[in-house]
């Protein structure tokens, strides 16, 4: 499959709450296929959600193996439907930034650690406990799946939106 258009603030699709995935079919399988694409396609990326692709279902994936944050402590590729968060503790500020926000990072207020419930990409429930950088993206993807985008967490107006150097 592709990598698909990632829709960018302020696109509507990106506010909306997603629907939860009722069966995990041939269909869903091809979304979760496309969300990988477009995750590998994205530089530096290390999660993408079914909204930012115009679909607005509970599904996102997250790998954040291949950053420099996220190498010694992660799960390898984590395929999440209708994932839930049942347990968060401790907290943290890290810069964030998103595909759907170009061009800009903020500080953002998450949870070190949290307990994850969810089915992978065949149906199989698993429930996971992830810390650092990986609790972080995992909760940053969920929010998409919530219509929250890291700018409605940034901790601070004063200090928190930053605009990227382009280094093109």
């Amino acid at each position: 499959m592709p990598a698909q258009p990632i829709l960018c603030y302020p696109h509507p699709v990106l506010k909306k709450v997603s629907h939860a995935v009722a069966v995990i079919d041939d269909e869903i399988r091809c979304l979760i296929d496309d969300l990988l694409d477009t995750m590998r396609a994205g530089p530096g990326s290390v999660g993408v959600a079914a909204p930012q692709i115009g679909v607005t279902l509970r599904v996102c994936v997250v790998d954040v193996s291949g950053s420099r944050h996220g190498k010694e402590n992660n799960h390898g590729l984590l395929v999440m439907v209708n994932p839930e968060i049942a347990h968060r503790e401790g907290a943290a500020i890290m810069r964030e930034g998103c595909m759907s926000v170009p061009d800009y990072t903020g500080d953002v207020e998450r949870a070190t650690t949290i307990t994850v419930r969810f089915r992978d990409g065949e149906g199989t429930e698993r429930v996971i406990s992830a810390s650092g950088f990986e609790a972080v993206a995992i909760q940053h993807e969920m929010d998409h799946l919530d219509g929250i985008l890291f700018l409605d967490r940034i901790v601070s107006l004063k200090t928190g939106l930053f605009r990227r150097k382009n280094y093109r």
